[in-house]
């Protein structure tokens, strides 16, 4: 599409930048950049016997991605609760907004909108995770993906800013192949929110991650992404939440909060004090009140055994931000009581399960928070800081 026939608001704020970006990817990625031994077996998209597409995994068909749903991924503001529906007929990459594929055409979108540069994450690589256990071939999926996006972002001048996908079934692969990625010229790296080995996030093994991360003073990210049943809660029969598409996207959100609760559990932070966490597409509102019960349990019998020489909302205020959706009517009250020093805003463009109205909602944030400081430090800055840009 382009952007004659798409609406497209311009910010009044200058400097903004948006942390949480998508863009649909090359579909063929996977089989053009990953190592020989894995092309048979590369990530792919194939017809069913219907013509719809699936997600082909480690040469197995998904278990989730399947049916064409890959066509309705970028149909933001297109397909809502009282307009449009989801058409499987679609294939993936056709009937785009402009700048959800094309690297040219995002920094167009990023000038029309008067954003100043965007952090990148993937649509397919947030969903093939829930198909694999095989650490080996996790690691090369994920180095595949990073050394295309490191091409695709390259002519950017630095607005189109990669960050790495890691896989945390191996953690000292993970943590070599940020040490690649970020000499290529990611910014940082990110893992979704459950883990293949069903250890926490902030569990010890993954130490060599965090220590990496440090040592290059990048953050890491945590992202939502599809989940395997397992992830699923368990104290509902899965027959009874199998097509509760609703409820199961509202409590995935679950499982950030309780990889953010792990790092506390571990004592991760007093072990790598300059750790750099980024909570994404989880919005803000619940922060203070996780801080305040993790706070409160922290200084009970419940807290003897947990290995932090502070409280928990000490290291929240050290070591995490979180990118918030600007429409979000608590993220004003958030950034009074936590500081605006510790959040982001994010478009999750092209994606539907957002409406398209980013900008808009973004500048009525604004406009509620009067102090300019902290207008640039919540649109822009924060992000300057922490993932070290110049843009």
């Amino acid at each position: 599409m382009s952007d004659t026939q798409e609406k497209i608001h311009k910010l009044k704020y200058a400097g903004a930048i948006d942390a949480d970006g998508h863009i649909l990817e090359d579909k063929t990625l996977w089989e053009r950049y990953c190592e020989a031994k894995y092309r048979d077996r590369a990530i792919r998209l194939k017809p069913d016997k219907d013509d719809l597409e699936y997600l082909e995994v480690n040469g197995v068909p998904s278990r989730v991605n399947r049916g064409g749903n890959f066509g309705n991924v970028a149909q933001m503001g297109k397909v809502t609760r009282t307009t449009g529906n989801f058409n499987p007929r679609i294939r993936y990459g056709d009937d785009l907004p402009l700048g959800a594929s094309d690297a040219k055409d995002r920094l167009k979108r990023l000038d029309l909108e008067g954003l100043d540069a965007a952090i990148i994450y993937p649509s397919l690589a947030l969903t093939w995770e829930t198909d694999t256990d095989d650490p080996e071939y996790s690691q090369a999926m994920c180095r595949a993906y990073n050394r295309w996006v490191t091409d695709w972002a390259s002519d950017s001048g630095g607005r189109l800013i990669p960050v790495a996908h890691l896989s945390l079934s191996d953690p000292a692969a993970a943590a070599a192949e940020l040490e690649r990625a970020v000499k290529a010229g990611h910014k940082g790296g990110w893992v979704v929110q459950f883990t293949t080995t069903r250890k926490p996030h902030g569990h010890p093994d993954h130490d060599v991650v965090f220590a990496k991360a440090q040592e290059l003073d990048v953050p890491l990210g945590i992202h939502v992404s599809l989940e395997p049943q397992w992830c699923w809660p368990g104290r509902y029969d899965r027959e009874f939440i199998r097509k509760q598409h609703w409820f199961l996207n509202v409590t995935a959100s679950d499982a950030i909060r309780h990889a953010l609760a792990s790092f506390m559990a571990y004592g991760t932070f007093d072990k790598f004090p300059k750790l750099k966490i980024v909570i994404l597409e989880v919005g803000a509102g619940w922060i203070q009140y996780w801080l305040d019960r993790m706070d409160a349990v922290y200084d009970s019998v419940m807290g003897r055994g947990v290995p932090l020489k502070e409280k928990p909302s000490f290291y929240f205020k050290r070591n995490v931000w979180v990118s918030a959706d600007p429409d979000e009517k608590s993220l004003p009250a958030m950034v009074e009581l936590c500081g605006s020093d510790r959040f982001f805003w994010a478009t999750d463009f092209p994606h539907p399960d957002h409406t398209g109205n980013y900008i808009e909602e973004l500048e009525h944030f604004g406009d509620k928070i009067a102090d300019t400081q902290r207008r640039r430090d919540v649109l822009g800055d924060n992000l300057r800081r922490v993932y070290n840009l110049t843009v």
